[in-house]
């Protein structure tokens, strides 16, 4: 039923939230987990005043998404088949653009549970992917508990 299952991570406090909820699938499925980071090409700060180029940005994103990717990779069990993927874009468009060129089955992804004026400025990639994939969706709430 589940072969492919995606885990986006963008390296987020209480990912190993998510990640037991991917595991425990695709243990009980025999899945493989396919951990996607997204090097966001949206530099929010490029400007004379932040001081901050498109190069560095984008080479910060870049160490942010390996890192997220290693770290979620090493919560996971060995007996758990992974792939990993970091990929640059818009992070919403490039985990939908990954359940579709790559087939995946279902999605795990975290969620901040942001409301309020937070949600409304900064939005929610979980959201924005429930309401447009394909596939089954499985949100977990990420808390520092």
């Amino acid at each position: 039923m589940y072969d492919d299952i995606l885990l986006p991570t963008d390296g987020s406090d209480g990912i190993e939230v998510a990640t037991e909820h991917a595991a425990a699938i695709a243990e009980r499925f025999d899945a493989t987990v396919h951990v996607l980071s997204v090097v966001d090409t949206r530099n929010r700060f490029e400007s004379p005043a932040s001081g901050l180029s498109a190069a560095a940005w984008k080479e910060a994103e870049g160490e942010r998404a390996n890192h997220a990717v290693e770290t979620t990779v090493a919560m996971l069990s060995d007996e758990v088949a992974v792939e990993t993927e970091v990929v640059e874009g818009v992070p919403k468009t490039a985990i939908l653009d990954y359940v579709d060129d790559e087939g995946m089955d279902m999605v795990v992804m975290g969620t901040h549970g942001r409301t309020g004026l937070d949600h409304y400025l900064i939005g929610s990639v979980a959201e924005k992917v429930v309401r447009r994939s394909p596939v089954p969706v499985v949100t977990v709430r990420l808390t520092e508990d």
